[in-house]
């Protein structure tokens, strides 16, 4: 019977790594445009936090939205607006119209619809192990090896790809992969009751959307181990952020030689997580 119903763990699992591939070219590939278009290391900083505040807000106020919805749904619209965004940049450029406040308003439009269809992919996993026959750790390591994976081969494709084609090429590779990652959960995951709205409920509106929100932040609040996790992550997200977008492509532009270097290092540490992710998934559960 379970061998009927792995086609959607397969799909989540590749659809992740593509999106995720595609974040990496993302990750290395706006900074170093921002670098080379403005020569500003402040400039790349901003675009930086204009990314990442609406990731943190759609990261707080998603939950119940996401449950709405439905996670399919969620996951191919997410990915849709991220590809739109991101090609708008380079095309934009192209045709000498991209402003910098069009920038920043276009990563922060990238990060404020990617948080979402990143939480519904993860949530699915409790229900794809269970229809692929697995184990819920093995399925949570697999997702995280291969996203793992993903995120290095980006990196270092990101930097082979900057030094010779250009930075806005990059970009609009980066679109597609979102294109191809909305396509895979739009058919891969389809007749899933768990990836689909949920029914039953209270009608939609600001009262009920304010008690899920308040239901899912006690949960948090009461758990002290999960609230720990939650804070840590949060932290270490924020630091990384501020290497990854402004501190690393500046040093490598000025020392270490260029793109290739940034694409280098990420790979590495891509690779560290990737080793750390299999090592768990043989021996977590």
């Amino acid at each position: 019977m379970h061998r009927h119903h792995r086609t959607p763990l397969a799909a989540t699992l590749a659809a992740n790594s593509i999106s995720t591939a595609g974040t990496s070219l993302t990750l290395i590939g706006v900074p170093w445009f921002v670098l080379e278009t403005t020569g500003s290391a402040g400039r790349a900083g901003l675009v930086a936090f204009c990314a990442t505040l609406p990731i943190v807000l759609a990261a707080l106020i998603g939950g119940p939205f996401i449950d709405r919805i439905g996670r399919r749904r969620v996951a191919v619209a997410s990915d849709t607006v991220c590809g739109l965004a991101i090609a708008a940049i380079p095309l934009l450029h192209h045709v000498g119209a991209l402003e910098f406040w069009m920038l920043c308003a276009l990563m922060a439009l990238n990060g404020f619809a990617h948080t979402p269809g990143n939480t519904a992919r993860y949530v699915l996993i409790p229900d794809l192990a269970e229809h692929a026959g697995t184990t819920l750790p093995r399925a949570a390591s697999l997702f995280d090896a291969v996203s793992r994976g993903a995120r290095m081969v980006g990196a270092a494709l990101a930097g082979i790809l900057i030094a010779f084609v250009g930075s806005e090429t990059v970009l609009l590779l980066d679109a597609a992969t979102f294109g191809l990652s909305a396509l895979l959960v739009a058919v891969g995951v389809r007749g899933l009751s768990s990836a689909e709205p949920r029914k039953g409920g209270a009608p939609v509106s600001m009262r009920t959307y304010g008690t899920e929100l308040r239901e899912g932040y006690g949960h948090l609040l009461g758990n002290r181990l999960l609230l720990a996790v939650v804070v840590m992550v949060m932290f270490m997200n924020g630091t990384d952020q501020g290497w990854n977008a402004v501190l690393l492509p500046v040093h490598a532009e000025s020392e270490l030689g260029g793109a290739k270097a940034i694409g280098l290092l990420t790979a590495l540490f891509g690779a560290g997580g990737l080793t750390g992710a299999l090592l768990y998934g043989a021996v977590g559960h």
